[in-house]
């Protein structure tokens, strides 16, 4: 069903998949209506199960629908997939589709569904450096992205200034020290330097474990930096490439005052 508004701009309409004649609970998404069971939102999301007790005589209907305002409805559509889909284990779903899973509910507080987002993020092939990015923003268990740390450590190369930015400053150092002193015990054992083929993996493994703390439970931040700092300034060649500012002209690169470029600029030789 479509119904046009008064003012014959916008149309509402009630999703395809997801408006079950036995639901219990209307939701409004933009423009489309959800008709769903109320079960799953109160079982397990203290954000719908507080929002919904202040208003309980919302939702009954598609007149007074329970509007969610901070969500698409391809994206609720998403999440509602997860319930509705008794096979949703074996349908491969994009990185996408999981991280719009991983988004909602970290928002939403539904920390089962949460739990099954990471997992099942595990299990795709994602760039190194964005999935640092992903699970620095939600603050996802570090001990996860050891594979990841490790490739960055060997790769040949160094981090650009724009990846240095999507992972942060703190992981931009923590690399750097690894890699130094995975130099210096190749050096010491006569192994020609960082690649594949030269570096213990086991040892590599376990000065990062060492440095990122993952061999204690999730670590904060501001313990990391600390961690990272006491340790001093280094001498090992630089894993993030820095143009050198040209002083007689100005630039429009503004990533404000905690950037990773704006850093590296300012502190010749950390990295």
């Amino acid at each position: 069903m479509e119904t046009d508004s008064q003012n014959g701009v916008s149309r509402v309409q009630q999703h395809p998949e997801f408006y079950l004649p036995d639901g219990n609970i209307t939701f409004l998404v933009e423009n489309t209506f959800f008709r769903v069971h109320r079960f799953f939102f109160e079982r397990e999301s203290q954000v719908f199960i507080r929002e919904l007790a202040q208003a309980p005589q919302d939702g009954t209907s598609d007149d007074s629908a329970f509007r969610v305002e901070d969500a698409t409805s391809d994206d609720f559509t998403t999440l509602l997939w997860v319930w509705y889909s008794p096979k949703y284990r074996l349908d491969r779903k994009s990185s996408d589709n999981w991280l719009v899973i991983l988004e909602l509910s970290t928002r939403w507080q539904f920390l089962e569904m949460r739990k099954l987002a990471i997992e099942q993020l595990q299990n795709l092939k994602m760039d190194p450096v964005e999935k640092i990015a992903i699970y620095n923003k939600y603050e996802i268990d570090r001990s996860l992205l050891l594979p990841e740390y490790k490739h960055l450590c060997t790769r040949e190369g160094r981090m650009s200034i724009e990846e240095g930015e999507k992972v942060g400053l703190l992981t931009v150092l923590a690399i750097h020290q690894a890699r130094e002193r995975a130099m210096t015990s190749a050096v010491a054992n006569e192994r020609r330097g960082l690649t594949h083929a030269d570096v213990d993996d086991e040892e590599l493994e376990q000065i990062l474990r060492d440095i990122f703390n993952l061999n204690e439970d999730f670590t904060t931040g501001s313990q990391l930096g600390a961690d990272i700092h006491a340790q001093g300034q280094s001498n090992a060649p630089p894993i993030i490439d820095t143009l050198r500012p040209d002083a007689s002209r100005t630039t429009d690169r503004s990533s404000g005052p905690d950037s990773v470029s704006q850093i590296l600029y300012q502190r010749e030789g950390v990295i």
